[in-house]
C-alpha cells in the first residue's frame, strides 16, 4: 500500500536512508538531522515501510510552480526486485500531475546506471548532464538532470 507518510514514520524513513546510502545514489553522507515527512510517500508492506519516495518544488518561487522534483527514492535491499520503486514513481507522477504540475523533473549520479534505466522506464528523458560535478573517492562523477513532460498522455512505467 502506497500512502503518505505520518510523523510516526519519521524515525523508520531515516534508518532506511542509512541503510541503503552509498556514494552510487548520492553525493553527500546522510545528515544527523529529524526525516522532513514533507512530500514522501511510503509504499507500505507487511506493516513495515519498504521504501518511499519524496516529492517537491525545486524552488519557492512562482515562475516553477508547475514544476515537481522527486528529492529522494529509496527502497530497503529486502524488498528489491518487487516493483516497489516504479509503484512509488508512477504515485509521484499521478500526485504531481493532480496538484497542476506539467513538468516532473530529477537528478541523478551518471555512474547509477540501475537509477536511470529505472527512470528511463518511467519515461523520464535526460534533459542535461553537469560533466564531472561530483568528485566522489576520488573519480568525477557526472550530476544528469531528468524529466518528464506531464502534459502528455501515458507517461509512466505502465504506458
Amino acid at each position: 500500500m502506497i500512502r503518505s507518510a505520518r510523523r510516526k514514520d519519521a524515525k523508520a524513513l531515516r534508518r532506511l536512508d542509512r541503510e541503503v546510502w552509498s556514494w552510487l545514489h548520492s553525493p553527500v553522507e546522510p545528515r544527523d538531522v529529524p526525516f522532513d515527512i514533507e512530500g514522501v510517500l511510503v509504499y507500505e508492506l507487511d506493516g513495515e515501510i519498504a521504501g518511499y519516495v519524496k516529492v517537491g518544488e525545486p524552488w519557492a518561487i512562482d515562475s516553477v510552480r508547475h514544476v515537481r522534483q522527486i528529492l529522494g527514492l529509496a527502497v530497503d535491499a529486502r524488498f528489491h526486485r518487487r516493483g516497489i520503486a516504479t509503484g512509488l514513481l508512477e504515485t509521484a507522477i499521478i500526485l504531481a500531475r493532480k496538484e497542476g504540475a506539467r513538468k516532473l523533473i530529477l537528478r541523478v549520479l551518471g555512474h547509477n546506471a540501475p537509477a536511470r534505466e529505472l527512470y528511463a522506464a518511467c519515461g523520464f528523458e535526460i534533459e542535461g548532464v553537469l560533466r564531472d560535478f561530483f568528485l566522489i573517492e576520488g573519480r568525477y562523477v557526472d550530476d544528469v538532470m531528468m524529466s518528464l513532460d506531464l502534459t502528455a498522455g501515458g507517461s509512466s512505467a505502465s504506458s
